[in-house]
């Protein structure tokens, strides 16, 4: 299997569960797009801080919206 679980980093230690089984990632104008397996789509406002495909996980932290302009 080559799907990730993405999570969102939350600070220190602290992470949350976005999405399951994501099996595409894709960087749009400063927000990032996710989809899985099962066709659930989402879009955030975040870059990526950390691909872990061993472990098949997927870590992405929020942007301000400073940053995006």
């Amino acid at each position: 299997m080559c799907e990730a679980n993405a999570y969102l980093y939350k600070g220190g230690e602290q992470e949350e569960l976005l999405m399951e089984r994501v099996d595409r990632v894709v960087p749009q104008n400063g927000e990032i797009y996710l989809e899985n397996i099962f066709g659930q789509r989402k879009m955030i406002a975040a870059k990526i801080k950390e691909l872990n495909l061993v472990d098949h996980r997927i870590i992405l932290e929020m942007i301000a919206a400073e940053e995006t302009v």
